[in-house]
């Protein structure tokens, strides 16, 4: 095991000097990990324009169980439903965010209820706990004084940015009663204001540049 371990790390850090790209994580469960297609294509096209990343225009996807995990510095998972980790699968996602990784959880709407308990097999022994709006996630590239934006409406309650930490470090960012992923969306698939999808895109460019850099 703790030459597996050390192969991971020797992986991740190799992997993370040639290229910095993003994943999209293909979780079990029946939640629909496949949604918001368009999201991370613009998200990355912004962050080239703006923030200066080379990252390929289309995001890979990964499984939480395969070593491919290490290749990326951020992984992305959303969806609207079921989540489900096997016991394999929160090791190896656990020894990624202890070994550097990081992994942003956008709640489309529905995913609260079912993600704790999956988190918890990663991490038995830690609870969400809210960011406060000092963090420095909201104001890697863009500020954001009142820390998360609202995006879409979902059940009307306020957004909320929740953690978990590996070595004194945010590794886990689970974004809810917010929906980033859809203010990435194609401006036609929801109609969204240009000012909502900026404040949407600027957040996204937060999460990828602390992401990169921490």
């Amino acid at each position: 095991m703790k030459n597996f371990f050390l192969c991971m790390i020797l992986s991740l850090a190799f992997s993370t000097i040639g290229a910095q790209n993003l994943a999209v994580l293909k979780y079990k469960g029946g939640g629909d990990w496949y949604s918001n297609p368009t999201s991370l294509p613009n998200l990355i096209a912004f962050c080239n324009e703006n923030i200066h990343t080379a990252m390929n225009e289309q995001p890979d996807t990964v499984d939480p169980g395969s070593i491919d995990l290490f290749q990326y510095p951020l992984v992305h998972m959303t969806g609207h439903g079921n989540v489900f980790f096997t016991d394999e699968e929160a090791e190896n996602l656990r020894n990624y965010l202890q070994s550097g990784g990081f992994l942003h959880i956008d709640d489309n709407y529905g995913m609260h209820e079912y993600l704790p308990k999956e988190l918890k097999k990663i991490f038995p022994n830690q609870e969400l706990v809210e960011l406060p709006a000092s963090h420095p996630i909201f104001s890697a590239a863009f500020k954001f004084s009142q820390g998360l934006p609202k995006i879409h409406e979902h059940d009307g309650k306020r957004p909320q940015a929740l953690g978990l930490y590996a070595n004194n470090r945010l590794v886990v960012l689970f974004t809810t009663e917010s929906d980033l992923g859809d203010g990435w969306e194609d401006t036609e698939v929801h109609n969204d204001p240009e000012s909502v999808r900026q404040k949407a895109l600027q957040m996204g460019a937060n999460i990828v540049k602390y992401a990169f850099e921490n």
